[in-house]
């Protein structure tokens, strides 16, 4: 079946054949053409996509295969979404190890782009806590990968885009919880110097930590926003769902714009209550879930989010600069993300998180000044050795990749010839 195709951030459009999976054990469709494994379409950017080219859609694997419940190893297939495992886990006493801002992606779709979260400083990202995977390759052969066996396959597949084969089933380890509550304590911050000491003072005494920043702020209110810090908490009682908000169609235009952002900042800002209270989990790490289709505020023309990483020298001047330019182009999102990820090395031969502050918003899609100025945030970052993370990418040049991953020609030798994807094509072709 031939159709066209987007992912979550509705850019680019393109035209691709879906080929449903259903059965771990099968062989790959025979089609002409490039492959890429499709999950549930949560990347922002082209990673996902394979124009011209066959997606293999995933969700059809969806069973649980084993689990130790003394250790809490988890074995299942890698269709499964991140929201059947802790409806069923969480009730049990068992959560994610590492979790990003929607539980609507798979497994296999948090091990190709090494998902990361709100507990990085404590425990990394996803990959760290991938134990063993199998590898379907296109030209038949089923190789299991860990870090003790076919270790350069594992390292090159995890954060690896999907581009090294298709993995039918992954080992991970769940974390156990005393309940589905969350300790959490927000705090305002006036500007970056009082995000980054009250980061650098919850590390360790929070598992989780994130910081909204407005993202449209100048003068006195530059940088301001508020910072959540959170811990597991013990109470056991079940947590009701959050009532489920949808957004029922696309609007003819973007509904993000220099005046509804900076009248949502400010009413977000003023209307954040400061304090300790107890909340339900879902709300703490999943507030976009809560309004289905959010995607669509963004207009028929779609968003591009931009997420980057800044090294803890270059950081404080650098975020800040960032920021400037954001505010003074108008454009922006309402929900703009601060967190500093820790100093660990990288699971992954692409891993994209790695020491410094990562700075993460949502753009809409005006056509050239919305590429322009990410180009000139682009230069911003590589100025200061930082990255730019392909998972929520849709414009970047090749020449910034390159920079921001130089692992990237070592990937080569364990990229499967009939994979690819639009954005590896853009990052890599010959003379780009």
């Amino acid at each position: 079946m031939t159709r066209p195709g987007e992912s979550w951030g509705r850019y680019p459009r393109v035209t691709q054949r879906i080929v449903p999976l259903h059965w771990r054990d099968a062989e790959l469709p025979r089609t002409d053409g490039t492959l890429l494994a499709w999950g549930n379409g949560r990347s922002y950017g082209d990673v996902c996509l394979n124009d011209g080219g066959t997606l293999l859609a995933t969700r059809g694997l969806d069973r649980f295969i084993a689990f130790d419940p003394d250790a809490g190893i988890l074995r299942c297939e890698a269709g499964v979404l991140f929201s059947a495992i802790i409806d069923l886990f969480v009730p049990r006493g068992w959560f994610l190890p590492v979790t990003p801002g929607t539980r609507y992606v798979t497994v296999g779709g948090a091990i190709a782009n090494d998902v990361h979260g709100k507990n990085h400083h404590r425990a990394g990202t996803f990959g760290e806590h991938v134990r063993a995977f199998e590898l379907l390759r296109s030209d038949g052969a089923r190789i299991v990968c860990s870090r003790a066996v076919n270790a350069d396959l594992f390292a090159a597949t995890i954060g690896g885009l999907g581009l090294t084969g298709l993995i039918t089933w992954a080992e991970f380890a769940l974390q156990r919880i005393p309940g589905p509550w969350m300790d959490c304590e927000t705090l305002r911050f006036g500007g970056l110097a009082e995000f980054f000491a009250l980061s650098d003072a919850s590390e360790a005494s929070h598992d989780y930590t994130v910081a909204w920043v407005d993202c449209s702020g100048a003068g006195a209110t530059f940088g301001r926003g508020v910072f959540l810090r959170a811990n597991h908490d013990a109470c056991a009682a079940p947590a009701k769902p959050p009532l489920r908000l949808a957004v029922p169609f696309t609007p003819p235009v973007a509904l993000i714009n220099r005046a509804t952002l900076r009248a949502f900042n400010e009413g977000y800002f003023r209307a954040t209550r400061p304090g300790r209270r107890r909340v339900p989990y879902l709300a703490y790490f999943y507030p976009l879930d809560a309004i289905a289709d959010w995607n669509r505020v963004y207009g028929p023309r779609g968003f591009l989010q931009y997420q980057c990483v800044v090294p803890p020298q270059a950081a404080a001047d650098v975020i800040a600069e960032l920021l400037r330019r954001i505010a003074a182009s108008g454009s922006g999102s309402f929900l703009t993300v601060l967190k500093v990820f820790a100093d660990r090395p990288p699971a992954g031969l692409l891993s994209f998180a790695r020491a410094g502050t990562t700075l993460a918003l949502d753009f809409p899609n005006r056509g050239a000044p919305t590429f322009a100025l990410l180009d000139r945030l682009d230069d911003l970052v590589a100025a200061a050795g930082g990255a730019v993370y392909p998972a929520k990418d849709a414009r970047l040049q090749a020449r910034h990749f390159r920079g921001y991953f130089p692992r990237w020609e070592q990937m080569l030798a364990h990229v499967d010839p009939r994979f690819s994807s639009g954005f590896w094509r853009r990052v890599t072709a010959p003379g780009a």
